[in-house]
């Protein structure tokens, strides 16, 4: 698959999975929404119940920036499978307007960012560096 393709299939997903790296080297896996805006990747911590202070993914990605975000299609006909993921380094933003920013490409996406969603600082955005995938029906 194409770097085109893969951010191609990417953008069209509909929730992918963020892996960082705890303080301990360990991989750290969480599903996340988001929006792409060109090559950057918007993330933010909305109010659905959490465990209580920061998170684990900002946590991580406040001490190593490197993270992938993978998306996939699975279907019972091997044939249909396929996979893409980015490969950046996160930024954990804190300011307004950035916020505003990612609510606003959320709320596009996603009904669930309507009225009265609220986003918790901080959001999250992935610089991405590489797009890559793999397809069974190369």
């Amino acid at each position: 698959m194409t770097p085109e393709e893969a951010r191609a299939r990417f953008v069209e997903a509909r929730v992918a999975v963020l892996g960082s790296i705890g303080p301990d080297g360990a991989p750290h896996l969480v599903p996340v929404v988001f929006a792409v805006d060109g090559e950057r990747i918007h993330l933010a911590v909305d109010t659905k119940p959490k465990g209580g202070g920061e998170l684990a993914r900002v946590a991580n990605l406040r001490g190593n920036p490197r993270c992938a975000l993978l998306v996939q299609e699975y279907d019972e006909d091997w044939r249909r499978l396929w996979w893409a993921r980015a490969d950046g380094r996160a930024t954990v933003v804190d300011d307004e307007p950035a916020l505003a920013r990612t609510l606003g490409l959320l709320h596009d996406r996603y009904q669930q960012y309507g009225a009265g969603t609220r986003v918790i600082s901080p959001g999250m955005l992935v610089e991405v560096e590489r797009w890559s995938g793999w397809s069974a029906d190369e």
